[in-house]
């Protein structure tokens, strides 16, 4: 394994892991944020949807990923995943030691939202697992105890945009139809609490009709790696990145999706580090 002084370099990669296509979101806005950074993403798409598994499972899917992150000399790992963040978060860092920063998509969030007076109610939809560890609703109310954070599992959207429902009728219909619960009612906010959900954004906000306000995780979770990042002085000053991408289990929808978050030509590389 990697040492300190071997990861821990400005020319090194910014490493990024999800379940599957949703990070690209996060990803995306890294690139935007920190053009010059080069990344490793890494989507799992051979266990995906993570918020079905079981904590233990993801905590080991979490561990060997780290691995394989920290063996391509990554500076920073960013678990872009939410239901990862909220059940392996602690178990990566202990992993990681003092290898290479680690960075969850919640906290950022919940600093975000809780730092803005003006909302009382937030709303929060995310996976099984995501919501059922109840984590935003948690961290929320200590950091606030006067704010509300009513949470919705919504498990079917994650599969669909993974099959690359969104922006049509059907997504539309489903999207509605977990909207319209009355657990989501009177909300001023709503936190996307899924790295898959910014694709549908557009179609949340037609709902909402300007309403509610909409927060994803990508933009916020990407100032705070630039700003992790110039804290630790470890912003590359070097120009022209290589992104490298790589899946547990190939497939087309993931090799498209990630030319349309990525607009140059894609090497997607599958790789097994279950063995």
């Amino acid at each position: 394994m990697a040492t300190k002084s071997e990861n821990k370099k400005p020319q090194n990669p910014i490493g990024i892991f999800d379940s599957g296509i949703g990070g690209l979101t996060v990803a995306s806005a890294i690139t935007r944020k920190l053009p010059n950074e080069k990344l490793i993403y890494f989507g799992d798409t051979a266990h995906l949807p993570y918020g079905d598994k079981s904590p233990d499972s993801i905590k080991y899917y979490a561990i060997r990923i780290s691995q394989f992150l920290l063996q391509r000399k990554c500076k920073i790992i960013v678990i872009a995943c939410n239901t990862a963040s909220s059940q392996a978060y602690e178990t990566v860092k202990d992993f990681v030691g003092d290898e290479a920063l680690v960075v969850n998509v919640i906290d950022p969030v919940v600093e975000e939202v809780t730092s803005d007076k003006k909302l009382k109610r937030v709303g929060v939809i995310g996976t099984k697992g995501t919501i059922r560890s109840d984590v935003y609703a948690k961290k929320i109310k200590a950091a606030r105890k006067n704010m509300e954070a009513p949470s919705l599992a919504t498990p079917l959207l994650a599969s669909m945009i993974e099959e690359g429902f969104f922006n049509n009728k059907i997504s539309r219909t489903i999207i509605n139809s977990y909207l319209s619960r009355p657990k989501l009612s009177k909300i001023d906010s709503l936190i996307l609490a899924c790295t898959h959900y910014p694709l549908i954004k557009p179609e949340i906000e037609e709902y909402y009709n300007g309403k509610v306000n909409i927060i994803d995780s990508a933009g916020v979770v990407a100032e705070h790696v630039r700003e992790l990042l110039k804290k630790e002085d470890l912003l590359t000053k070097e120009k022209g990145p290589k992104h490298h991408f790589y899946v547990s289990d190939y497939t087309d929808s993931f090799e498209k999706s990630t030319k349309y978050f990525f607009r140059n030509k894609i090497h997607l590389e599958e790789v097994s580090i279950w063995k």
